[in-house]
């Protein structure tokens, strides 16, 4: 098992240490080295050199074990599909929005530490921050339990997600599916704005078709603006199409 390699700073004065007994029943393992949840659930903005960090190194290592867990969950669900269709059941599975609604599923934000700055900016519903502390969660139980400790959490707030019969479409791929099947050139994306501080940035994308109206999204990464802009543009489309 690896052992922890940094020892946090202690938290502002404007972040008071969260409940962590309360979120412990939540997550349902009880931790002997408490200190792992404390760092799993103090956001960069309260820490002395976010650079290393013990959140983000927790992060690193939750977002593997999740893979992992989860890829295994696949195969065993899914015995007889090709690697292309597991792929992007996996995608879907551990991408930030499904992180977020499981972080949102424990009540995990009104436990993380954060600077009251962070907090009136909308840091404890914001779905890259708590996507984000999830990873940091299960890195924690991934250190505290091992492997048995992380994927008993995995699969109790998983294994239904990953039992969707038909696996998942990337709206970017369907988009330009869909102007190839009509001849027309690949869909065209382009970055309007990209705002915001380092750790919560917002980047607005806008894509467009040839002969057909744009549609545009925000999202805390390009590529989560672009699939969620792809996304907006294939309703519209569908809209469109049943007129």
């Amino acid at each position: 098992m690896m052992g922890r390699a940094a020892v946090a700073a202690p938290p502002a004065a404007d972040a008071p240490e969260p409940d962590a007994e309360a979120l412990a029943e939540r997550i349902g393992h009880r931790f002997r080295d408490r200190r792992l949840l404390r760092d799993a659930l103090r956001h960069p903005s309260v820490t002395a050199t976010p650079q290393a960090s013990p959140y983000e190194r927790l992060e690193f290592l939750g977002d593997r074990v999740l893979g992992l867990v989860v890829a295994e969950l696949l195969l065993r669900r899914f015995p007889s599909e090709p690697e292309g269709h597991l792929a992007r059941r996996l995608a879907a599975h551990v991408r930030r929005e499904a992180l977020a609604d499981v972080a949102r599923s424990i009540e995990l934000g009104r436990h993380i530490m954060m600077s009251r700055g962070e907090e009136v900016g909308g840091g404890r519903s914001n779905a890259g921050t708590l996507a984000d502390c999830m990873e940091a969660v299960i890195g924690a139980l991934y250190l505290d339990g091992g492997l048995p400790a992380a994927a008993r959490f995995i699969h109790a707030h998983w294994e239904e997600r990953v039992a969707e019969r038909r696996p998942p479409r990337d709206p970017k791929t369907e988009l330009q599916e869909w102007a190839q099947g009509r001849g027309l050139p690949l869909p065209r994306y382009e970055t309007l704005a990209a705002e915001g501080p380092d750790h919560a940035p917002a980047f607005t994308v806008a894509v467009t078709i040839e002969g057909h109206p744009g549609a545009s999204a925000v999202g805390a990464s390009k590529r989560t603006a672009e699939r969620a802009a792809a996304e907006a543009l294939l309703a519209l489309l569908a809209a469109g199409a049943r007129r």
